[in-house]
């Protein structure tokens, strides 16, 4: 069967995208999960996108469509994961190619993310993929 990307919606949908979700952001609990998804889903615009194909996970995305002063109307790419046992076989080119045309769809002027200083893989997948390096993102722990 060939992998389809789908918008998840339900709760059951959600939930299913947990256990990947959760290599990229280990802190997260199964009790909690469908709390902030819906909390962001409601104070956000975030969505949650997947990758499926046999009827399994492969690939989860999360991102909302945003406005702000310095970038206008953009597209921010909140996660992104392949699930561990599906890495190599393309199913982040495919909801990467998504996600882009998801961001032209909606007018956004630009596609934004942050990726932490220690994922290399990842920056060579965004850096091929065509973005670019334009900032430096700082933060303090309150």
């Amino acid at each position: 069967m060939k992998p389809i990307v789908k918008i998840m919606k339900s709760d059951s949908e959600i939930m299913s995208t947990f256990s990947t979700l959760k290599q990229l952001r280990p802190h997260l609990t199964e009790d909690n999960f469908l709390g902030i998804i819906r909390r962001l889903q409601d104070n956000y615009g975030f969505n949650i996108v997947t990758v499926i194909e046999n009827d399994e996970v492969k690939a989860v995305a999360g991102y909302r469509i945003t406005e702000s002063l310095a970038w206008g109307n953009y597209f921010y790419l909140d996660d992104l994961i392949t699930d561990e046992k599906s890495r190599q076989k393309g199913y982040a080119h495919t909801l990467w190619d998504w996600l882009i045309s998801k961001a032209k769809e909606n007018d956004c002027e630009q596609f934004h993310l942050d990726s932490g200083v220690h994922r290399h893989e990842a920056h060579r997948f965004y850096l091929k993929s065509g973005l670019d390096i334009t900032c430096h993102h700082f933060q303090k722990t309150l």
